[in-house]
Formats: structure tokens, C-alpha cells, sequence
């Protein structure tokens, strides 16, 4: 199990508190300095089964900048999505869990990091 977060963000620390709580095994990706790949984000939008956009966060300044409420929404900008993710991780929902079954879950509230626990 691994966990991208951002130490600054208490959901993030909420998250690693209940996963240290439950003894599970995992390991940290400080996303911000670690960044993940185009390839990385689109693996774990697949094991999220979410689209880029459902990920990213519309209200940080660097998204306010590049106007990324107003793009569209569709198959033939997903690759634009993406690839804003990986240049301005910031843009990441945090924290990500990816489950050891393949899966992955946001997660910002403690019933989603104890459905990544159970998987």
C-alpha cells in the first residue's frame, strides 16, 4: 500500500494517523517532491476509476491560472488533464491510497482509508 500526500494537508495526516492506528503496512509518496509521472497518474486513475478531472483540484491558484474549470471535460482532453497533473502536482487530490488488491481510494475521510484497508 502506498499513500501520496502532502504532510502539510491534515487530511493527509488524518489519513496516515489511522492507518498507523490499524498497523497496516504502507509506504509515504510526498507527491509535491516526488512527482508522479503521466504514466503514474494514469495507472492510478485507472485503479481509482475516476477521470483526471475528478482528482484535480479547481480551486488552487495554479488552476485558477491555467483556467482548468473551464476545460472540457471529455475523452479527447483527458490527455490535457493529465498532463497538467504532472506539471503542477499541487493540482493532485490528496491524500491517494492505492490498496494492495489494484485499487485506489481519495482518501480524505476515514471510512475511505478503512475501505483501502479492507481490499
Amino acid at each position: 500500500m502506498e499513500i501520496w500526500l502532502n504532510p502539510a494537508c491534515s487530511k493527509c495526516r488524518s489519513a496516515i494517523k489511522l492507518l498507523d492506528a490499524e498497523g497496516a503496512d504502507y509506504t509515504v509518496r510526498r507527491y509535491l517532491e516526488d512527482v508522479p509521472s503521466e504514466d503514474e497518474i494514469r495507472d492510478v486513475l485507472e485503479r481509482l476509476g475516476l477521470e483526471p478531472w475528478d482528482i484535480t483540484r479547481t480551486q488552487e491558484a495554479v488552476a485558477k491560472e491555467l483556467g482548468v474549470k473551464e476545460w472540457p471535460r471529455d475523452d479527447s482532453s483527458r490527455e490535457r488533464w493529465v498532463k497538467a497533473l504532472a506539471e503542477h502536482p499541487k493540482l493532485i487530490q490528496r491524500p491517494i491510497i492505492t490498496a494492495d488488491d489494484g485499487t485506489a481510494v481519495v482518501g480524505r475521510t476515514d471510512e475511505a482509508v478503512r475501505d483501502a484497508l479492507s481490499r
